[in-house]
């Protein structure tokens, strides 16, 4: 016994000694001509290949073993720094990488060290540097983050134009969208054609398809985290450009040099201004639409150990139509607000803490004769958050912190006025919720192949009064009601959400990573067509609505060849989705006593495969992708309780992205995309029965539309550079062949009314966009 002890006693010892023999390695790594944070860039030991990527804050830590020691620090973009150390205590290194003088305009999606794609643990993760996407082809010339990720594997558009995007088999509500840690409800402008990001603002963005980390939760599909720049802190700039529809400028300077900084951006439509005066001499004078937002940031710097961030978005779409007999009016928009304190305890222990306020609403109202009509639907949410990251050694690293928000849900609101009669039905529906999270998020690195990711989540959503529970009869009238007072407890759920990614490293050029993880996701958006339309309904979970929960296998083989210069990806994945929502049949939003009584429930599964081949080095660099997927829902009471395929269930989408660096001046991007042609329920007869004229409808989902394809073309064409003004000038070609892509069809019924009736019925398509050919001037000052 005394021989155990003492030999435990000498273990100790030792373990002790060796670890005071090493020594942490931390800082921040910067632009050194902005001040600018570099997320994901690589600090790396050069003798052993060992290292760590800089966090969302530009933030390293690195424990490493006392004396000399040789390091690289790289980023895309940027000249790489060599240099040896001498370490005998923890050191603290700040270090500035200076941009390339003209970098060759590579469309790289990577933005960490070369092999990342075989050596990170990670799969289903893109790091999108929006620098990287502004010579692709876009329509009307504004670039978008949104329409770049619908080019990788396992993202599918929703429609001709469109910013909404379906990730495996998952609906447009399982998607959390982040800017700045605040949630974006609705992340479209112009009806989808557009989305709210402003690309000059924004920094970085960052899409997780599948092995979503523990330290994200309350959504089944994907993560889309997009982080906005945090302003020069060096000198005063600007930026912006004009294009045919739309233009927008920013600005950016140290309010205090080194120490804060600042940015603006802001972005506006001027369709209604052209228009206008053509539309005045109309019978449609009053009628237009624009849209604009704005994107705000200021910074300041304490000390090294202290930093505060404060930003925010506003964001507005405005439609109206009037003529003789109508008006109506459609405003909708978001607005964020984002509070961070990061504070450094050690080189080792790192804290961001975050006050977040975000509000979404729509709203519609129309007016005929003495009639008017106003539908409002909106969210509101306060959230509180910590984090902590733990650099225990360059092998492990430990993320655990806890995240409260309370939601404020009105699903719908209907009032109106017929002459002198006013109406305010008791439908607001008012829903108030408190959702809740602790997490832990481990990465070990087990041996020199092996490495995993372990997380745990536990989450729990509690609906709280008031809240007023109708009973009905047979005929659908009120026969008694229960009632929950201000705070009290309705319904609540709860759940654990285990996560998992493993990573084995076969060779110095290929891996093969596995993930699992399961999803609870506790509010909800409901569709009559499952497009992102603003006219879409979020609602939280209730007694009657219960949360979704996905569960997500995926497993995948990396291949890099040529010296990292092609990567290569095979991944196929299963999704299982419980408890999903859709509108009962017939049923017609804005004028339902409670949503509660408009839904039925079901179960989902995605299942797929997708391929990744990427050329990141070059002159000519792009990438193709290719996914194969089999996406069902089914739900008791729809389709006779038979599975049928989701709405946008697409066997094949094919997607290809180019850039092609002519000289020094011209740029060619090239962007073609293919995808099988969405489903759909289409009538296939129609009867007279006393009188009324009834419609059968096929199987759901039984039809679908026509294959999807297109091809997009631009030339980008850079100025000279001149010591106070760049500029460069965008010349885009959307859908260059004019492929009249369908963008939904309609049933053209003509009838004669006789004793004995005939009617015919025709599909008729319609698309919405030829070839558009647009130009962008861009400038930087």
């Amino acid at each position: 016994m005394t021989h155990r002890i003492l030999l435990f006693f000498l273990t100790w010892v030792f373990t002790l000694s060796a670890t005071a023999q090493r020594v942490t390695l931390s800082g921040y790594v910067k632009d050194a001509a902005t001040g600018e944070s570099l997320i994901g860039a690589g600090v790396v030991v050069t003798q052993t290949g060992n290292g760590a990527y800089t966090n969302e804050y530009g933030f390293y830590s690195l424990s490493l073993p006392s004396g000399n020691v040789a390091l690289r620090v790289s980023y895309l973009g940027y000249n790489q720094i060599d240099t040896t150390l001498n370490l005998l205590a923890d050191t603290r290194l700040n270090i500035n990488l200076t941009p390339k003088a003209r970098e060759i305009k590579e469309v790289v999606i990577k933005a960490q060290r070369e092999d990342n794609n075989v050596q990170a643990t990670e799969m289903g993760k893109v790091d999108i540097s929006i620098e990287k996407i502004k010579t692709l082809p876009a329509v009307f010339g504004e670039v978008d983050v949104l329409k770049t990720i619908q080019l990788l594997p396992g993202v599918q558009s929703g429609g001709e134009g469109s910013t909404g995007f379906y990730v495996r088999g998952g609906g447009p509500d399982q998607n959390l969208i982040q800017l700045d840690e605040a949630t974006v409800y609705n992340s479209s402008h112009l009806f989808g054609f557009f989305s709210v990001f402003n690309p000059d603002a924004l920094l970085n963005a960052t899409i997780y398809k599948g092995g979503i980390p523990a330290n994200y939760g309350g959504r089944v599909s994907s993560v889309l985290d997009i982080t906005m720049k945090d302003g020069n802190n060096k000198e005063f700039h600007g930026a912006g450009g004009i294009g045919l529809i739309a233009s927008r400028l920013t600005l950016e300077g140290p309010l205090k040099k080194d120490k804060a900084s600042f940015i603006v951006s802001g972005r506006r439509t001027y369709i209604d201004f052209l228009a206008k005066p053509y539309i005045n001499t109309t019978n449609y004078k009053g009628t237009g639409y624009y849209f604009y937002d704005v994107n705000a940031k200021a910074n300041y710097i304490f000390s090294d150990k202290d930093r505060l961030y404060l930003s925010g978005y506003f964001g507005r779409d405005v439609f109206s139509f009037r003529n003789e007999d109508l008006l109506f009016a459609i405003p909708w928009g978001n607005a964020t607000t984002t509070l961070r304190w990061n504070h450094l305890f050690s080189p080792k222990l790192f804290m961001n803490t975050s006050l977040v306020y975000n509000d979404y609403h729509f709203e519609f109202t129309g007016e005929q004769s003495q009639f008017q009509f106003t539908l409002f639907s909106g969210i509101k949410d306060y959230n509180a958050k910590v984090d902590f990251t733990h650099y225990a050694s360059s092998k492990h690293e430990l993320k655990y912190g806890v995240n409260y928000t309370y939601h404020v849900f009105i699903p719908n609101t209907v009032s109106g006025k017929a002459g002198d009669v006013e109406f305010d039905p008791d439908n607001a529906s008012r829903k108030f919720a408190h959702e809740a999270a602790a997490y832990v998020l481990d990465r070990i690195t087990l041996t020199d192949k092996l490495e995993v990711n372990l997380g745990l989540r536990y989450s729990t959503f509690l609906q709280t009064g008031p809240y007023t529970k109708y009973d009905y009869n047979f005929l659908g009238a009120r026969i008694d009601s229960t009632v929950w007072g201000k705070g009290k407890i309705v319904q609540d759920y709860h759940g654990l959400e285990p996560r998992a990614l493993l990573r084995y490293t076969l060779n110095d050029v290929s891996s093969v990573k596995a993930s699992f993880n399961i999803n609870n996701q506790y509010i909800h958006l409901v569709s009559n067509n499952g497009s992102t339309l603003p006219t879409d309904l979020w609602l939280p979970s209730t007694r009657v609505v219960k949360p979704q929960v996905g569960y997500q296998y995926a497993l995948g083989y990396f291949r890099n060849f040529r010296d990292n210069m092609f990567e290569t990806s095979v991944e196929v994945y299963y999704k299982d989705l419980r408890n999903q929502i859709e509108y009962r049949e017939g049923y017609t939003p804005g004028f339902d006593d409670d949503l509660e009584n408009a839904f039925v429930f079901g179960t989902g599964d995605s299942k797929g495969l997708e391929l990744y081949f990427n050329k990141r080095e070059g002159v000519f660099t792009g990438w193709i992708s290719y996914t194969l997927s089999y996406t069902n829902r089914k739900f008791p009471d729809l389709n006779d309780g038979q599975p049928f395929p989701y709405r946008y269930d697409r066997r094949h989408v094919l997607s290809a992205a180019a850039n092609w660096q002519l000289n020094e001046r011209w740029t060619i991007g090239v962007v073609f995309v293919y995808n099988t042609g969405i489903s759909y329920t289409l009538p296939i007869g129609k009867y007279f029965i006393e009188g009324n004229v009834i419609t059968e409808y096929s199987d759901i989902n039984s039809f679908r539309l026509a294959d999807y394809h297109r091809l997009d073309l631009s030339f980008t064409y850079d100025g000279k550079e001149r010591k106070r003004l760049d500029d460069s000038w965008n010349f885009s070609f959307y859908n260059l062949y004019s492929r009249q892509n369908p963008y939904f069809v309609y049933d053209e019924v003509n009838g004669i009314f006789l004793q004995d009736p005939v009617i015919t019925i025709q599909a008729k398509q319609v698309s919405l966009f030829p070839i558009l050919p647009s130009v962008t001037w861009n400038f930087k000052f």
